[in-house]
């Protein structure tokens, strides 16, 4: 009697370890620290609670600009996942700080105009509109060049190359990051420039188009893997994720053309 009571406590025992371990988060679950360009804020803030909840993982996210990022990793500090533009990617590889067969294109974005929701478009559909455009604005907001940002930098060298950047100076308001189409949306500005994704993103503001003709420029935005990950495995999990269906079917509805 006492060996069948022994016996069954041990299997009931057995059971409801069994029925814990089935019940407690994956015992691998990670932090895993993101360096990501601000471009992808927008996405990244709907997909980072999609993928924790789906892999057990935590991520850790450092928002900057592409040129602040990159200076900061080649100054030492480092991240499991690294999203930036290819180019500073592959540049980064060259010195070691980007694991080797690790970099995967993301998406791609372009240098645009915003609006208010509902205001009317201004036409911009070739480079003397565009001038004329600018020059009618009564105010325009862009990410502040000094600081690095992709489409700042670019932007404020299409002035010069229009020759308005005098006309431009005092009805400029330039921001720290993605800010633009957020100062458009208040009604701060009338005008914003910045990568389309990022006014795409902004409730109250809307993209009219790309810069026209030669002075339309492209970005592509990748993702790879920092060479001295210390869980390499969970680096990949987040990048097969933002490369696979739902990341890709947020990125564009985040207005970036996914890779």
């Amino acid at each position: 009697m006492m060996g069948r009571f022994f016996s069954r406590r041990a299997a009931l025992t057995a059971a409801l370890l069994l029925t814990l371990g089935a019940a407690a988060p994956a015992a691998h679950a990670a932090d895993v620290k993101v360096m990501s360009t601000v471009a992808l804020t927008p996405a990244l803030g709907e997909l980072i609670p999609k993928f924790e909840s789906g892999s057990g993982n935590k991520l850790i996210v450092v928002y900057s600009t592409i040129a602040d990022l990159k200076k900061r990793i080649e100054a030492g500090e480092t991240a499991d996942v690294m999203i930036l533009s290819r180019a500073a990617l592959e540049g980064l590889l060259t010195q070691g700080k980007v694991a080797e067969g690790s970099i995967v294109n993301v998406g791609s974005s372009y240098v645009a105009v915003g609006v208010h929701t509902g205001a009317p478009k201004p036409d911009i559909s070739t480079v003397e509109k565009l001038k004329a455009t600018l020059l009618a604005a009564k105010s325009i907001s862009y990410a502040d060049p000094a600081k690095g940002g992709a489409s700042g930098v670019y932007f404020a060298k299409v002035i010069d190359r229009l020759g308005i950047a005098d006309q431009m100076k005092s009805k400029t308001v330039l921001v720290p990051g993605a800010e633009a189409g957020e100062l458009v949306a208040k009604g701060e500005v009338v005008m914003g420039v910045a990568q389309a994704s990022e006014i795409a993103a902004v409730p109250g503001a809307q993209v009219v188009g790309p810069l026209p003709g030669d002075l339309n420029s492209a970005i592509v935005f990748a993702v790879g893997i920092g060479s001295t990950s210390k869980d390499p495995a969970a680096a990949r999990s987040l990048i097969e994720f933002l490369t696979g269906p739902a990341g890709s079917a947020v990125l564009k509805s985040k207005g970036m053309d996914p890779a």
